[in-house]
């Protein structure tokens, strides 16, 4: 736990948390570390869970996946972010997504049922953690209406665009990074690889952005 405890630390969901409470808070959460290899099901649609986990180093995409195995990309886990708190607070509730090891992994898994009860030990940071995750929960959301507003552009070229202005706000620059490959870009915007990338050159070329790998300049 001591070589993660810069992450933790860090995390928002322990955001006001320090020192001792956050020992203590640990302890009350039943905390434990999992590690898992690259391209592991971290967690699988159809499942059901009782604890919501941090990524404490690696990363991880949510993807749903049809029948077929054609994949649909939600969103990308880094470190120090939560997933499947929202499923994890909802009992018998079944995953809709499955989560994957884009990286290895290490994962610190959290006891809900200790989040959503009065805790018997007390802990200072108890409702902190609560205004925390609801915190997080709503910032999901947002993101996730966001990405139904990429989707629901007409054309590949808008949804691009309605992606990338999107993150020159969220990252207050006109260069940044994105956390996805080509392919998995186009996963998450629900259009062909190909065409994504004929319209990003087509746009390379109009002089509206440059890009190298997944560094964009709008």
């Amino acid at each position: 736990m001591t070589q993660y405890l810069s992450v933790i630390q860090s995390a928002p969901i322990f955001s006001g948390i320090k020192g001792d409470d956050l020992e203590t808070m640990l302890r009350c959460l039943e905390a434990r570390i999992e590690h898992y290899p690259k391209e592991t099901y971290l967690l699988r649609a159809g499942e059901e869970v009782d604890s919501f986990k941090l990524m404490l180093s690696g990363g991880a995409l949510i993807v749903q996946e049809d029948y077929w195995g054609n994949r649909n990309i939600v969103s990308h886990i880094d470190p120090g972010q939560l997933f499947a708190e929202s499923f994890a607070c909802s009992p018998g509730s079944a995953l809709s997504v499955s989560v994957v090891a884009e990286r290895p992994c290490a994962i610190l898994h959290l006891n809900v049922r200790r989040i959503l009860t009065a805790c018997p030990n007390a802990c200072g940071g108890h409702s902190q953690l609560i205004q925390n995750l609801i915190a997080d929960l709503a910032g999901k959301n947002l993101r996730f209406s966001e990405k139904i507003t990429h989707m629901g552009q007409r054309t590949t070229r808008e949804k691009i665009l309605s992606y990338l202005s999107a993150e020159a706000r969220r990252q207050g620059a006109s260069a940044f990074d994105i956390p996805f490959s080509r392919q998995q870009l186009a996963d998450y915007l629900s259009v062909e690889r190909s065409g994504l990338s004929a319209e990003l050159s087509k746009m390379r070329r109009e002089g509206i952005l440059t890009f190298h790998k997944n560094h964009f300049s709008l």
